[in-house]
Order: C-alpha cells, then sequence, then structure tokens
C-alpha cells in the first residue's frame, strides 16, 4: 500500500489489533478467542460463548451457572421498554424496533450520573451493561414479532436456557429439542465476526469515550443495511420468488441478465466458501427432517450448484440461516433482529477491549473538491489575516 494511496470501503487495511476473533487462513476456521466457531457450536451453549468472547476463556460450571443465573435475572421486557416500542407504528422496521428498545435501556441506565465524561464506564459497568442487553434482547425480539401478529407477549421462564427461553417468548410453546439445538448454532456462528462493518462502528463510537449504549445503537445502524446484516433476509425473500426448484433455472438466468445482486453468496472474508456455512447448512438438514419440508432441500439445492456453476461465487452464512429461521417460525422482518441478539455478544466484546486501549479512530481522507474560493466581497479580518500566515497543520 502505498503512501496516500485510496482503500475503498478500508479493503486489507488493518487498523488496529484484536484478540477477540481472526479467520486462521491455513484451516479456513473463524476463531473465537482461539477456538474454531463450529466447535463452539457443536459443543457449547450460547451462554458459555457469551463467556468465552467478553473474558477470553469458556467458563467453569460454576462461572457458567452464574452468569445464568445473571442473564436469567433480566429476561423480562422492561415496562418503559416495551412502551416505547408500542409507540412505533406497526409498519415500522423490527430494526427499528430494536435500535429504540437499545435507546431506552441505555438512557434509563444511570450509573454514570449523567456526565458525558463519565460516559464510557469502568470495565466491570461495562461487562455489566453487556450481559443485561444481552439478557434482554430476546424478550425485544420476541414482543416484536408478536406484536406485529396481535399476540399478547409471553412472559420468560427461567427453567430453560438462552435459546429456549428465546424461542418460548417468541411462539409460547416449548420448543423441541432438535429446533433448540439448530437455533443455539445459529446464534453462535453469528455471535462474531472480527472488524466487519457494525463491529467498526461501535469501536468507532467507544474510541470517543462515548458509552456502550451508544456503540451498540451505532452498530444496530450499521447491521440495518442489506450489504451486511439484512442479506439473510433478502435471501428468504429470493426463495419467496423462485417458489421451487423447478424454477431457479429461468429465474436466475433472468436475475443475473438483469445484472441483479444475489445475496446470501459471496463475502470479503472467504473466497473460496465461508467456513460457518457447514455447520449451519447441517443446522438446517435436521429442520427440514423436522419439519418434513424435503422442498426447502432442494430448492437450497438447486440454487446453490447453478450460482456456484456460473459464478464461482459460494455461499455465506446468510444463505443457509435464512430459510432455517424461516422453517423455525420467524418473521422474514425478524431474521435482522436475530443477527443483533447474536453479534451483541460480539460487538460488547469489542466494545470493551476498544475501551481498554483506546486511540480516537480518526481517519484522514483525500480531498478532490474545488480549491480554495471566496466569497466576493468578503473582507478578511487581522487575526484572519494572521492565521493565513501561520505555517499550515498537515494531519
Amino acid at each position: 500500500m502505498t503512501e496516500n494511496e485510496i482503500r475503498k470501503g478500508l479493503a486489507g487495511v488493518v487498523v488496529d489489533t484484536t484478540a477477540v476473533s481472526k479467520v486462521n487462513p491455513e484451516t479456513n476456521s473463524l476463531l473465537y478467542r482461539g477456538y474454531p466457531v463450529q466447535e463452539l457450536a457443536a459443543t457449547q451453549p450460547f451462554e458459555a460463548v457469551a463467556h468465552l468472547l467478553w473474558s477470553g476463556e469458556l467458563p467453569s460450571p460454576e462461572q457458567l451457572a452464574e452468569l445464568r443465573r445473571i442473564e436469567r435475572e433480566h429476561r423480562a421486557l422492561p415496562d418503559n421498554v416495551r412502551a416505547a416500542i408500542d409507540l412505533l407504528p406497526l409498519e415500522a422496521h423490527p430494526m427499528d424496533e430494536v435500535r429504540t428498545a437499545v435507546s431506552v435501556i441505555g438512557a434509563s441506565d444511570t450509573a454514570g450520573g449523567g456526565s458525558v465524561l463519565d460516559a464510557s464506564g469502568s470495565p466491570e459497568e461495562n461487562l455489566a451493561r453487556s450481559i443485561r442487553l444481552y439478557a434482554a434482547l430476546p424478550a425485544i425480539v420476541a414482543y416484536g414479532q408478536r406484536r406485529r401478529r396481535a399476540l399478547d407477549p409471553v412472559e420468560p421462564r427461567d427453567d430453560l436456557d438462552y435459546s429456549a427461553n428465546f424461542l418460548w417468548m417468541t411462539f409460547g410453546e416449548e420448543p423441541d429439542p432438535v429446533v433448540v439445538d439448530a437455533f443455539n448454532r445459529s446464534m453462535i456462528l453469528y455471535a462474531e465476526h472480527s472488524f466487519n462493518a457494525s463491529t467498526f462502528t461501535a469501536r468507532v463510537v467507544t474510541s470517543t469515550l462515548s458509552d456502550l449504549y451508544s456503540a451498540v445503537v451505532a452498530a444496530i445502524g450499521a447491521l440495518k443495511g442489506p450489504l451486511h446484516g439484512g442479506a439473510n433476509e433478502a435471501v428468504m425473500h429470493i426463495f419467496d420468488e423462485i417458489g421451487s426448484a423447478e424454477n431457479v433455472v429461468p429465474w436466475l438466468e433472468a436475475a443475473l441478465a438483469e445484472k441483479r445482486k444475489i445475496m446470501g453468496f459471496g463475502h470479503r472474508v472467504y473466497k473460496k466458501g465461508d467456513s460457518r456455512v457447514p455447520t449451519m447448512k447441517a443446522a438446517l438438514d435436521t429442520l427440514v427432517e423436522h419439519y418434513d419440508r424435503p422442498d426447502v432441500a432442494a430448492l437450497y439445492t438447486a440454487l446453490e450448484h447453478e450460482f456456484v456453476s456460473r459464478k464461482g461465487i459460494y455461499p455465506n452464512l446468510d444463505y443457509p440461516s435464512g430459510p432455517a429461521y424461516n422453517l423455525i417460525g420467524f418473521d422474514t422482518l425478524t431474521f435482522t433482529p436475530l443477527f443483533i441478539a447474536s453479534r451483541v455478544t460480539g460487538w460488547t466484546a469489542h466494545i470493551m477491549e476498544q475501551a481498554g486501549s483506546n486511540a480516537l479512530i480518526r481517519p484522514l481522507s483525500a480531498y478532490n473538491g474545488p480549491d480554495e474560493r471566496h466569497v466576493e466581497g468578503y473582507v478578511a479580518s487581522a487575526e484572519e489575516r494572521a492565521a493565513a500566515q501561520r505555517a499550515p497543520e498537515v494531519e
């Protein structure tokens, strides 16, 4: 990279170090604190992975029990959060509901005394805030879907783990273990992915010494974009358009002729396939069998085969997660809020890491506008003329 070279989208630019996650180029595995994510998804509850991301190590049985105790204390939907969501139109996107809810939770946390100088919080305060957000988000997401379906909220149960309780609050039925396992795996797979757009947004906000809630709200805004978090939602729209495996070839030929972007394929980090896909595809397969939906598997396979053979671009995590969430019963609009409920663990891990070794993130830009020009008739003051003669400061 040469001096003053512009890398659009910061592609290939290394801006900082992180101990939270990386993609191992030798194994193509996404690592959380050194552990391959597929191993975590196959063996761990989501609560244990949250602890890993925040602390750096998998929890002991005692540590896991304590995290679960605290999480279960904060599962219920706060009254003021429900009231704020109820003020929003039913037509509002669920991402807007979640963004609003996190803002209300943040505004209600007065631990910092309201001072901007105290906003960033101590490590202990930020860990407590992270756990509270993690605990509250399932109730927020579940209430949003039930509200749009004109259903009453379902109170949380403290005898269910995180993933099972999430499904219970959303659907009002105790979920089958097969469904809980598939959902738990998806939560783990979505939890963290280094300096992606929303995580980097959260770190930028944190670098100003703003508070954790503001950083998370900003990250939600970044995740709302279809080039980042909205892709699994877009995948389901594509499946709905195509309808069945028999329609894949004509649909894809028309889409490619129109130069449409086919969501669910390609990734900036993975060039030969997203390492998370096999784990999520296996979870999807269990759901296809559980719900007896071979038509979903046929459509999935046909579109993947045709697109890869024509373009050489492989699926990303959003491709299997979209139909998996649909089979479980989530509304398509709820898919990206599910992403938030998972990724809040990674975001807050990065927020705490940024705060622990902070430097204001303030990149430079290359100006390509008009040269200096002046308003006709304006006369500079003596102070302005003197300032203009001083040596310029170059950033």
